[in-house]
């Protein structure tokens, strides 16, 4: 499965472009009626030219010159003709296309299908995407057995392809060479001793950070009960969680561990954003954090925010100048964009921390809420 994760720094360059001919195109595989690209790409090519000329019929119709024009149609001719982009199975496809080149991303996300036209891309749905918590792995493992899923933000998940593991791996599980042999017996007890357990898990987490990707991304365990330390003991990725799945994977289903995986989710995600409303309070109460739009919006545009917590159903569109000041208006136009969405583009420019909840989890019902730089 080829999927491409977004980087903070992607984000900020994609939110830095200005052309007067930008075109950016989201395309869902459920709206072809398929699961995942790789299933259906003719019609994926078939969406893709669809919306591409109607993003161009816009701009034509605005004076766009036939030159742009004929540039935006053969970048993405070129990406339509990439076989190695179509073989994925990727539940959206971000096109970001403008005269000057094409970028695009493969994403587990299902984001709903649009083509926008501007002088900038439409970043939004990228951002809120991958900056919403309720996403994560799960490693499964047992001896000579491992499963990794990836628990998307649209309540499903999919075993993701450890290609770095090698075949061979619960041959580590056997005892250490002895007096130049290996002692291929086993140890008493079900597994052999814990060094063995440990060049176990050494294996399985090389192939494991390969395929995550995402050094933000939450990583559940479910282990059996010898390997959960050995693989605790070895581990480098940064957010694995203290809470593991108790039971033994071996006998849960992909949908079980799931379940399971998406409840312990809940409970951190719930934890860290009351632990951040909480830092949000007290670094208010010091004048360093708020809750105001248009403070924040001004504080963004001048590089001082360090954290942002935003509402991913925030609609109102309008308009931001260079110095931060907000202007809503009360139709959407070519003109205009999610003033939140730009809020966050602003302060991933800018180096600072975003993440996208729902609604009800923001402080003071506000859109946005915002801790400053010191």
């Amino acid at each position: 499965m080829s999927i491409d994760i977004p980087t903070r720094q992607d984000l900020a360059e994609l939110t830095q472009h200005r052309d007067p001919a930008s075109v950016t195109l989201y395309l869902s595989a459920a709206e072809w009626g398929s699961r995942a690209v790789a299933h259906a790409t003719e019609a994926a090519h078939l969406a893709l030219r669809t919306a591409a000329g109607a993003a161009i019929a816009e701009l034509e119709t605005g004076g766009l010159p036939k030159e742009d024009r004929e540039k935006l149609s053969a970048h993405v001719k070129d990406l339509e003709q990439d076989r190695d982009f179509w073989g994925t199975g990727a539940r959206s496809i971000a096109v970001f296309v403008s005269p000057e080149g094409l970028r695009a991303f493969r994403l587990m996300n299902e984001l709903a299908s649009g083509h926008f036209t501007g002088d900038r891309f439409d970043v939004g749905p990228m951002v809120r995407a991958v900056t919403f918590d309720h996403t994560g792995y799960v490693l499964a493992l047992t001896e000579g057995n491992v499963r990794l899923l990836h628990l998307d933000s649209s309540a499903s998940c999919r075993r993701v392809e450890l290609a770095d593991l090698p075949e061979d791996a619960s041959d580590a599980l056997t005892r250490a060479p002895q007096e130049g042999k290996f002692d291929r017996q086993r140890a008493d007890g079900t597994l052999g001793p814990k060094p063995e357990q440990k060049r176990y898990a050494s294996l399985v987490q090389k192939a494991v950070l390969a395929a995550i990707r995402d050094a933000d991304a939450p990583l559940l365990l479910a282990a059996a009960n010898d390997l959960d330390p050995a693989y605790r003991d070895v581990n480098t990725h940064p957010r694995l969680l203290e809470e593991s799945i108790t039971a033994n994977p071996a006998s849960l289903t992909d949908e079980d561990l799931e379940v399971r995986a998406r409840q312990i989710l809940d409970r951190h995600y719930t934890q860290r954003i009351a632990d951040w409303v909480e830092h949000f309070g007290n670094q208010r109460a010091a004048g360093r954090a708020s809750s105001q739009l248009s403070d924040v919006a001004r504080a963004a545009a001048e590089g001082r925010v360090a954290e942002l917590l935003f509402d991913i159903e925030a609609a109102q569109e309008g308009t931001i100048d260079e110095y931060g000041v907000v202007t809503l208006v009360d139709e959407p136009g070519p003109e205009a964009y999610r003033v939140v969405d730009e809020v966050a583009a602003q302060v991933l420019r800018t180096g600072g921390r975003v993440r996208g909840v729902r609604a009800g989890d923001m402080p003071d019902e506000g859109w946005v809420a915002a801790v400053l730089r010191g």
